[in-house]
């Protein structure tokens, strides 16, 4: 009998899905970007196959900034190392450093603003309060006074970033819960001895995942600009890491005897943040149920 019973609910949602793919496949900016996010990915993931580690950060002075040709195809920097190597596993720290930080966020974000939203009263305050108090600071410059204050590596620049991203999830969050909270089922969930937490983490959650997801693919984009803005100004991934905005920083001096420098990397920068924009806007209107047909 408890076959018979799950097979509906399995239907249930595989037809789900099935719809919000036929509405996210019929937007072609959406399938834009996720043909886009799909090469980017690709490469970072086969980035070893495609090109070795090594040619990134082995240099070679005798050739030093050759342009683009057969042999280097994106030419090479100050220090004789190829650029292509170098734009390749870069994808790999910059993707890192984008999705890492969104889920962090989202973690820390969603459970304060879940919990701000569900409690209200004194936990909605003290949440909301301390939120608006960081929120005064721009996210560039709290970022900045982050890595300033614990110093410029690969972790703080996480962290960093982390705690930048952390108030707007809070927000964004406890205003999708509070249009879920006094739902019907939360409060038969709550009649039937479901603890806060089990309430929130089974009942609350999943039911405002949607918009969740969404504004988290959409924050992986502006993570990487974030990434790419403080390593530009040296306070990110740190040499001989082949970070893009770290490409950018070293590329500044030579913009005119060798803007390829700056050409390649900036180009992907881009491509990776326009990918995870375009998948995150149809996304959403593929959640959107305004949009059934």
């Amino acid at each position: 009998m408890s076959e018979v019973k799950l097979k509906p609910a399995k239907s249930k949602k595989n037809n789900q899905m099935k719809e919000i793919w036929r509405r996210f496949r019929k937007s072609k900016t959406a399938m834009l970007g996720l043909i886009l996010l799909a090469f980017v990915l690709l490469i970072a993931i086969f980035a070893d196959l495609i090109v070795p580690y090594s040619e990134a950060v082995t240099q070679n002075t005798s050739m030093r900034l050759q342009g683009p040709s057969a042999e280097h195809w994106f030419g090479t920097d100050n220090l004789g190392r190829d650029v292509f190597a170098r734009v390749v596993h870069g994808s790999r720290y910059s993707l890192w450093i984008g999705v890492s930080t969104s889920v962090l966020s989202l973690i820390i974000g969603g459970l304060l603003g879940a919990a701000a939203g569900y409690y209200g009263k004194t936990v909605d305050n003290i949440i909301m309060r301390v939120t608006d108090v960081v929120m005064t600071v721009p996210p560039i410059l709290l970022s900045l006074a982050v890595v300033a204050a614990l110093g410029a590596n690969l972790r703080n620049l996480l962290i960093a970033i982390t705690i930048s991203c952390v108030p707007s999830m809070v927000r964004m969050v406890r205003s999708v819960v509070l249009t879920v909270v006094d739902q019907d089922y939360i409060e038969a969930a709550k009649s039937y001895g479901a603890s806060d937490m089990r309430a929130i983490l089974k009942y609350v959650i999943p039911n405002a995942l949607g918009p969740i997801i969404v504004t988290t693919t959409m924050n992986v984009a502006a993570m990487i600009l974030s990434a790419a803005g403080l390593s530009f100004l040296g306070m990110g991934v740190q040499p001989p890491s082949p970070e893009w905005g770290a490409l950018l920083s070293d590329a500044r001096q030579f913009m005119f005897s060798a803007p390829y420098l700056l050409y390649f990397p900036g180009v992907f920068i881009v491509i990776a943040a326009l990918s995870f924009n375009l998948a995150g806007d149809g996304l959403r209107d593929a959640l959107d149920p305004k949009l059934k047909n």
